[in-house]
């Protein structure tokens, strides 16, 4: 997960984790975040971005450099033209993303941040690295999560439906059970003995 970062006079950082899966022919930011602590604000940074394969060597392909002004240059590389500056004002996210990516973009991608303190006796460093494993594939695969979460809301959906139809039988069998005992009572409410007929009949005179 993210690691907690704190506050600073600028905003509240968290430093969070890039994603390491892209697939080909969309846009992938490598996001590199890096909390400044207070005295950090005012010194200057420089940022460089690094690319190599499993086995290669690191290949310079971007710097980003912020003092009294800002200044990006991109070396000639198998990214010319494909990067772009994602950098926020505060330069506590230094990230960057490559346009249009490929198969062969697969690789170690390492982030490097210098701040530099202008202090009146000295000028200390602080220096910092992320590196990214950037997996390229042909195709989004279905992550496993969301794959769970169907199944589960099927099961739901399934076992919802199963109730509601249990519930509309036992209610019509508990509604038509009270209709006959209603009519049955009526009836024998109605039905007058034979017996009683007789006692209730008014005598005639003569």
């Amino acid at each position: 997960g993210g690691r907690l970062g704190f506050k600073s006079p600028l905003c509240f950082c968290v430093e969070v984790p890039s994603e390491t899966e892209a697939v080909q022919g969309t846009h992938m930011k490598l996001l590199c975040i890096s909390c400044m602590k207070r005295e950090e604000v005012s010194a200057s940074t420089v940022v460089e971005w690094f690319y190599k394969t499993e086995r290669g060597k690191d290949e310079l392909v971007c710097i980003f450099i912020y003092e009294y002004r800002k200044v990006y240059h991109e070396f000639p590389s198998r990214f010319s033209g494909r990067l772009q500056w994602n950098g926020s004002k505060d330069m506590q996210d230094v990230s960057i993303t490559v346009l249009n990516v490929t198969l062969n973009d697969s690789g170690i991608y390492t982030c490097n941040i210098t701040r530099e303190f202008d202090f009146e006796i000295h000028r200390p460093l602080f220096t910092s690295s992320r590196l990214i494993h950037l997996t390229v594939v042909e195709e989004a695969g279905e992550d496993f999560t969301s794959v769970i979460s169907e199944i589960m809301m099927y099961i739901l959906l399934v076992f919802l439906t199963l109730w509601l139809l249990i519930e509309m039988v036992y209610c019509y069998r508990k509604v038509s059970k009270a209709e006959e005992t209603v009519q049955e009572n009526a009836t024998d409410y109605l039905a007058v003995p034979s017996e009683n007929k007789d006692n209730c009949a008014v005598p005639v005179e003569e």
